[in-house]
């Protein structure tokens, strides 16, 4: 009795089918490291920097060419609307055309699908960005650094 219970607690050995990675994306098929293998947050953080620098540069030009009111813009929460509404925008866009935001082109990162699809597409580019752009569900991760976003979407941020 106690050794049936001893094994049963002290879980399944390393390697086994029980899910354990040695790396991350090792139980999606990725490689350890070089193209293909998950991004780590650092380059990840960096292009969605630069993805929202790109929307308030959007919507400043929107702004200097007359399209949107400055003092809306400056004065009122419809400025930052506006620049959350051009971020996701550009990103379900770029995710759906390209499979990489520009943030993610810069920085050598890519959004792939792990279901052996060619494109992310636009449904599944949608729901993601949506997703991200509630910021939450990024910032759980599995054990292989794949957010709620990635997840739902069967889609993982690799280099490229």
């Amino acid at each position: 009795m106690a050794r049936a219970l001893g094994s049963w607690l002290s879980g399944s050995e390393p390697g086994s089918e029980s899910g354990l990675n040695e790396y991350p994306g090792q139980r999606l098929g990725l490689p350890e490291s070089g193209p293909g293998s998950i991004a780590g947050f650092g380059r990840r953080i960096g292009a969605l920097l630069i993805d929202w620098f790109i929307a308030y540069g959007l919507v400043g030009l929107l702004v200097a060419l007359g399209l949107m009111n400055q003092q809306t813009f400056l004065y009122s929460p419809m400025g930052s609307t506006s620049i959350a509404v051009v971020w996701v925008v550009l990103g379900i866009i770029s995710v759906r055309l390209f499979g990489f935001t520009p943030g993610q082109l810069a920085l050598g990162v890519r959004v792939a699908s792990v279901d052996n699809r060619i494109h992310v597409g636009l449904g599944r580019a949608t729901v993601r960005g949506i997703l991200v752009f509630f910021v939450i569900p990024a910032l759980f991760t599995d054990s292989d650094l794949r957010g709620y976003q990635d997840r739902f979407t069967n889609t993982a941020v690799v280099r490229r």
